[in-house]
Parts: structure tokens; C-alpha cells; sequence
């Protein structure tokens, strides 16, 4: 009985690692997609259309600000064309003698 009991807990325990690194797996490979709010070292904390904020790890920050829209697979991150600001446009030199 006792032989049994020790099987059935380290088959439950097998399992349950199994299981947690499979799901820790499906996270790392779906896309977060949202507004920049945060930025610590290699950390991105991502605010999503839905209102809730992600911290993801990337590889490379290079590039990116606060404020900025992207999208984060796999630890890589994309700006998103045409979403973020607009540069102020630049001022013209005033002419001397006109």
C-alpha cells in the first residue's frame, strides 16, 4: 500500500512539472501588443487595448520609448508604423535683409 501511495505522488508530481513548463512555453510564444508605460533594463511593461498591463523580457530596447505601440513575440519587439508621435515640425531660419 505504501509503495503505491509513493508511486501515485511522484507520478502527480511528474505531471505537474510537465504541465507547468508546457504552459510557461505557450505564454513565451503569443504576441502582446499595446502601448509602451514602462521600461526597466530589458523589461517592457506593455499597457494592451483591453486595459490590462504585461511585463515581457526582450532582447533588445534599442529604439524604443515610453509611449511608443508595439508588438512583443518571443522576446523581440516591432514599432508599430505610423502609431507613434508626430515630430514637431521643424522651424525655418529666419532670412536677414527681406
Amino acid at each position: 500500500m505504501k509503495k503505491a501511495v509513493a508511486l501515485l505522488l511522484v507520478l502527480t508530481f511528474v505531471f505537474a512539472v510537465a504541465f507547468t513548463s508546457f504552459a510557461a512555453d505557450v505564454k513565451k510564444t503569443e504576441a502582446v501588443q499595446g502601448t509602451v508605460t514602462k521600461i526597466e533594463g530589458k523589461k517592457l511593461t506593455i499597457k494592451q487595448a483591453d486595459g490590462k498591463e504585461v511585463t515581457v523580457e526582450v532582447k533588445n530596447v534599442k529604439g524604443i520609448k515610453v509611449g511608443d505601440k508595439v508588438t512583443v513575440k518571443d522576446g523581440i519587439v516591432k514599432k508599430e508604423k505610423g502609431k507613434e508621435a508626430t515630430p514637431a515640425p521643424k522651424k525655418k531660419k529666419a532670412v536677414e535683409g527681406c
